[in-house]
């Protein structure tokens, strides 16, 4: 058998599966829905899983009787805890897909994808937030990020709450004026964010608060106060992280990665990362910010390749052949290689 590695980015908003010989050749590539098991479920989330993998396999050209892969590098969001990856990785291992399996939370996917040797700290900001530091003797740093409970604050659904909060304050005299309110009105189709608040508590209409995040941010940049604050408070947040992470493993005075990924991230441009580029210096003047220019699917790829020992030319062949084409999917929708 040839070595493959199956390598899962299973977030929130999205999954994604890259299957890849030990060349890092790109057999397929598929993505689907999000399926975190600490959202849906762990029978639901693996049958995403499983789905997309016997998908990308079939594409791949293998027979549905052979194993798809020698290792799976599943890096999921949800995996938070200690716990949780040991019960994934035995949950995924009975799956059968490989002869060996890794589960991880996806942030170290982040900071794979964004560096050559998966040293640093990375930062994700989609539908929520979380970071992660590896320093060079092998220590790592780690946040919960379980929430309100474990002091979190950010990520797309937290942003476009707090856009509706602040909307209906605005309305109602408890908050101050911003123009997030007309913006909103406006969203929802209603004449007044009272009106949509009910269709809301009613159900009439959905509650999606990722999809009022860009609004928050179109606000603010048209010089709104209001929504500014709010950006402003992620700008912290996301500086946070990152340097708590870069002192607690004795990163500051190093030439060292500061990666940022995830759909709120990548969406703002410099907006955040300047000032958050800016604000890291100030703690550790040697760092490199940058954001993430490739998925965190193909960190989950190589960190794959790492484990079976691959070569570091098939580093290089997976990064310069990862293909964009694939669309966002709300179901299994993918392309074998060289199609």
């Amino acid at each position: 058998m040839t070595d493959r590695v199956l390598a899962i980015d299973g977030g929130n908003s999205k999954t994604a599966v890259l299957l890849v010989d030990s060349d890092g050749k790109v057999l397929a590539q598929v993505r689907g829905p999000g399926a975190s098991p600490q959202v849906v479920g762990l029978q639901k989330g693996l049958d995403v899983f499983e789905g997309l993998a016997r998908e990308a396999a079939a594409l791949a050209g293998l027979s549905p009787d052979e194993p798809i892969a020698r290792h799976t590098a599943a890096y999921l969001a949800g995996a938070d805890l200690p716990r949780e990856e040991e019960d994934l990785t035995q949950a995924i291992s009975e799956r059968g897909w490989s002869t060996s399996t890794f589960v991880g939370n996806d942030t170290f996917a982040l900071l794979r994808a964004g560096t050559t040797n998966g040293i640093g700290v990375a930062v994700v900001c989609g539908a929520g937030i979380n970071a992660v530091g590896v320093a060079r003797d092998g220590r790592t740093h780690r946040f919960p990020a379980l929430g309100q409970i474990s002091g979190d604050w950010g990520g797309g659904g937290h942003l476009g709450s707090e856009a509706l909060w602040l909307a209906v304050r605005a309305e109602d005299g408890r908050g101050k004026p911003t123009e997030l309110l007309p913006a909103l009105i406006e969203h929802y189709g209603v004449t007044s964010i009272a009106q949509a608040v009910e269709k809301l508590h009613f159900e009439e209409i959905e509650f999606d608060p990722h999809a009022l995040c860009p609004l928050l941010f179109d606000v603010a940049a048209r010089g709104d106060e209001v929504a500014q604050a709010v950006v402003d408070r992620l700008i912290e947040e996301i500086t946070l992280l990152s340097t708590v992470s870069l002192q607690r493993l004795d990163l500051a005075d190093e030439a060292v990665d500061v990666v940022l990924g995830g759909g709120v991230m990548t969406g703002t441009g410099e907006t955040v990362l300047g000032e958050v580029r800016r604000r890291v210096l100030e703690v550790a003047p040697l760092a490199q910010v940058r954001v993430v220019d490739l998925p965190p699917v193909v960190g989950a790829a190589l960190l794959g390749l790492d484990t079976i020992g691959a070569s570091p030319a098939a580093e290089l062949r997976l990064r310069s052949a990862y293909d964009e084409r694939v669309p966002p999917a709300s179901s299994g929708i993918g392309i074998a290689a060289g199609s």
